[in-house]
């Protein structure tokens, strides 16, 4: 069995529901493909009493079919387990069956995607809260609920107003890795890359395991690119099309909103992804939003100075927009297909927004790198049009921070470090002299760049930069 690398804060939760003294229920989500199922196996293995994994478009027959399979096996009886009618029956069989297994030592039952299993109107939700409240939650047992669609799990299960209602006692949202976490995955399979191979192969698929698994050592982040994302055979050729109909019923409106997102790097209004996207505005598009963003393919980022009508919703998922800008339209291409686009323009427009984006979900390792853990700050972007008098300004990631200070960033992807010239000096000015006109902010302003490999210090960038960071500073642990 593969090792399990990182997810230390979870490992934690799992341990912690094992080590009580009382029975837990146990809820994972997190998008597909982050590696829930691994890290519950991992940690509980010989513990698990019974599990049972969903059947993707099924009907009720044939997941109660399977029920009865896993029944059987767990149960391992001479003749098979009876093929319970209803969900309430194949309770009463598990129970049964736990009833000779469940003792001093604690043992764990697995429901592996659950939205599956709890098909519409087949009472699955009902039965399982009826089973949890007058039997298993008084036993020596963790109960772990796991499901991809994080929406459907949020809203039917950790939100539940019916038997399961505040019956979850330990919850695990599981991210992406990070940048950190990427690294000590490939060393874990003995691939040891430096940050910037790592970077380049994080744009393109994201912290996500089951496609880093396809990194192959001899060959470089371009060249894996390459084969994983435009060879006939590899794994991300088609990912896209398959994803999100895999964790969204009537898929099409969420890939119309993400098609949308795609084309606006900083991000888009409500209002704007109705233009874009052609998707009504209502209640449907409040569900596509709500599901893309906690499954973690969009993310909601607050405009300074602007209430919550103000948000941006962007588009952070890595595969997705990496797909949307190259793979898609490469179907005659053959090979080198990489080699040759991440020499154009449009490389550099996409590298720079994947970067910004990995920057954003990187703000805690920015705050260690800056010395600034301790202090309560509030990460936002900022735009706005000029008038007559003033210049606009886009500021695509600020730190206000508690103790009067706003952190203004410059996020710059390039291979080799910056140098900032005259102009560009001149422009940073400007840019700091608009924001303090239009917010008309009393706090301490500075520029902090966060770029690749870091900065050539010189006479422009004195006094105008008051701290630089590089990739190294991102990988921070």
């Amino acid at each position: 069995m593969e090792t399990l690398v990182g997810r230390e804060e979870e490992q934690r939760i799992l341990q912690k529901a094992l080590d009580s003294d009382s029975a837990e229920m146990v809820a994972v989500i997190g998008r597909r493909r982050v590696g829930k199922t691994f890290l519950v196996e991992s940690i509980y293995e010989e513990r698990i009493a019974f599990q049972i994994t969903g059947l993707q478009n099924q009907p009720k027959s044939k997941q109660l079919r399977n029920f009865q399979d896993q029944l059987s096996e767990y149960a391992d009886t001479p003749l098979p387990v009876k093929l319970p009618e209803d969900w309430l029956e194949a309770f009463q069989l598990l129970r049964t069956y736990l009833k000779t297994v469940v003792g001093a030592t604690k043992k764990v039952l697995f429901f592996d995607e659950l939205p599956w299993l709890a098909t519409h109107k087949s009472g699955f939700l009902s039965a399982f809260g009826y089973f949890w409240n007058t039997w298993a939650a008084k036993q020596n047992l963790v109960v772990v609920i796991c499901g991809s669609a994080a929406a459907w799990m949020i809203q039917k299960v950790v939100n539940n107003k019916g038997g399961l209602h505040n019956r979850i006692t330990k919850r695990i949202y599981l991210a992406p890795f990070t940048l950190a976490e990427t690294a000590t995955f490939l060393e874990s399979r003995n691939i040891y890359f430096d940050p910037y191979q790592i970077i380049q192969l994080y744009m393109a698929m994201g912290g996500i395991p089951h496609y880093l698994k396809e990194v192959e050592s001899d060959k470089s982040a371009i060249q894996n690119i390459d084969y994983i994302c435009f060879s006939k055979n590899g794994l991300l050729r088609d990912e896209f099309l398959r994803l999100y109909p895999s964790l969204f019923s009537n898929a099409d409106n969420h890939f119309q909103v993400v098609r949308a997102l795609a084309t606006k790097r900083q991000g888009l209004t409500r209002k704007e992804i109705v233009q874009q996207s052609k998707v009504a505005d209502g209640g449907g598009l409040t569900k596509v939003l709500e599901e893309l963003t906690y499954s973690g393919f969009v993310s909601l980022f607050p405009v300074f100075g602007k209430k919550k009508r103000g948000k941006l919703y962007r588009l952070t998922d890595e595969y997705s927009l990496f797909y949307l800008q190259f793979i898609e339209n490469q179907e005659h291409q053959t090979s080198a297909v990489w080699q040759h686009l991440s020499q154009t323009s449009q490389y550099k427009s996409w590298s720079g927004y994947a970067f910004e984006s990995i920057c954003l979900k990187h703000i805690e390792q920015i705050k260690d790198a800056l010395n600034i853990s301790g202090i309560y700050s509030f990460a936002s972007s900022y735009y706005k049009k000029g008038n007559d008098t003033q210049q606009g300004v886009q500021i695509d990631l600020l730190l206000d921070r508690n103790d009067q200070v706003i952190n203004l960033f410059e996020l710059k992807f390039h291979q080799e470090p910056f140098v900032i010239t005259k102009s560009y000096a001149a422009q940073l000015r400007q840019k700091m002299a608009a924001f303090r006109y239009h917010t008309q902010s009393r706090k301490q302003l500075s520029w902090i760049l966060i770029s690749t490999f870091g900065l050539v210090s010189n006479k422009h960038s004195s006094g105008l930069v008051a701290n630089t960071l590089n990739l190294e500073d991102l990988f921070r642990r």
